[in-house]
This record gives structure tokens, sequence and C-alpha cells, in this order.
């Protein structure tokens, strides 16, 4: 029972976590894309810190980092796909860094396929909105959504690599918790002592020397 009631806790606080960082990532991205909308023209650039970060306001029919343009329809399917999977298996994670690693996922592709969904020209076909321009670093342009994605991914590899579980747990410290139990059962089972019609106790209450021969001639 004990077992069971911190699971679900950790279930349910994996999942405030998952939600949480969801919505702040959808409305992040969506709060900036209006912003771009109302205040930019389309292909204006306007300097932040220089060549450093720049808002440079463009359409995108592609993925992120305006990667396979055309393909807007595949990305549309693919974007509800990977929300349906996400939200089937939340219930089994009962980590914080994989409820971030989903929760980040999940914010992205909610919001580059919003706009996919409202946006210019047609339900399904419409393009994202890509603003964030760092030269130095991406030639391409891209938004919060993308960030989110790819941090989603970069995390899920370090855990991956580290050998992190669903719940928390390294791998290597469940192999070691699984070797350690048969050795803790066999202690637990070894020979115990009996105390037959001849066996002399540890302690009968006498002195070690009262009735050893030299005791017994004086």
């Amino acid at each position: 029972m004990a077992a069971e009631r911190a699971a679900k806790v950790g279930t349910t606080t994996a999942l405030l976590v998952l939600v949480g960082g969801a919505l702040a990532v959808y409305g992040l991205d969506q709060l900036g894309k209006f912003l771009v909308v109302t205040n930019l023209t389309e292909g204006e650039v306007v300097p932040v810190l220089g060549t450093v970060l720049q808002w440079q306001f463009v359409r995108n029919p592609g993925a992120a980092f305006s990667l396979a343009s055309g393909m807007t329809w595949i990305f549309t399917i693919l974007a509800a796909g990977v929300i349906t999977f996400i939200v089937w298996f939340a219930r089994r994670i009962r980590s914080i860094a994989w409820a971030l690693v989903f929760g980040l996922l999940l914010g992205g592709v909610l919001g580059n396929l919003t706009d996919r969904l409202l946006r210019e020209p047609s339900f399904g076909l419409g393009h994202v909105i890509d603003y964030i321009s760092t030269p130095w670093l991406i030639p391409a342009i891209y938004n919060v959504a993308d960030i989110a994605i790819v941090s989603s991914m970069v995390l899920f590899m370090i855990l991956t690599i580290r050998g992190v579980g669903l719940d928390g747990i390294r791998e290597s410290k469940r192999t070691d918790a699984a070797e350690a139990e048969p050795a803790a059962d066999a202690s637990a089972s070894g020979p115990a002592t009996t105390d037959g019609p001849g066996a002399t106790p540890a302690g009968d209450g006498h002195p070690p020397l009262a009735s050893s021969p030299l005791v017994a001639e004086s």
C-alpha cells in the first residue's frame, strides 16, 4: 500500500510538471508570435544584440528551423500523432526529469501545430511564424516552440545515456538492488540456533569455571 501511494504521488507530481511545462512553453510561444505579427512586417529585421540576436519575421511552411518546406500537411499529421502519444503515455511517468522532457515537447508541438491549423493559407497547411535569428550560431530562423522541441530532445538523450528510467531510477541502481535481494534473502533464511535437550546454552547463570574439574576437586 505504501509503495502504491508513493507511486501515485510521484505520478501526480510528474503530471503537474508535464502540464505546467507544456502550458508555459505554449503561452510564451503564442505570445511571441502574436507580438511579432502585430508589430513587424514580414521580412523585417530588428537587431536586438547586434548580429548576436535579431528578430526577423518569416512564415515557415516546413518543420523546425525552416527545414523541409512544402511538407506542411505531413508535419501536421505527425504533430497530432505526437500529442496523442504524449497524452496516452503521460500516466506512466514518475520522474520530474522525464516529465520535463515530455512537457517541453508537448508545448513546442502544440505551439507549431496551432499555427498549422489556424494560420494562412488554410486549415492544416498554415505557415508557422518564426522570428528568432542568431546568424552566428544557426543560419535558420526559429521560435520558442522550436527551442523547446530541441531542448526536449537534448534532455531525452542525456537521460537515455545515463540510463534513467521513467520512474527516475537509474538502471545501474535498479540492477544493484535486484542483485542485493537474493543475498538478503539468503542471510535471512540461514541456519537458526535451536535449544535442543543436548544443547549447551551460551549463558547458564553460573561463572565459567563453576563446573570445571578444578573447582570440583577443590
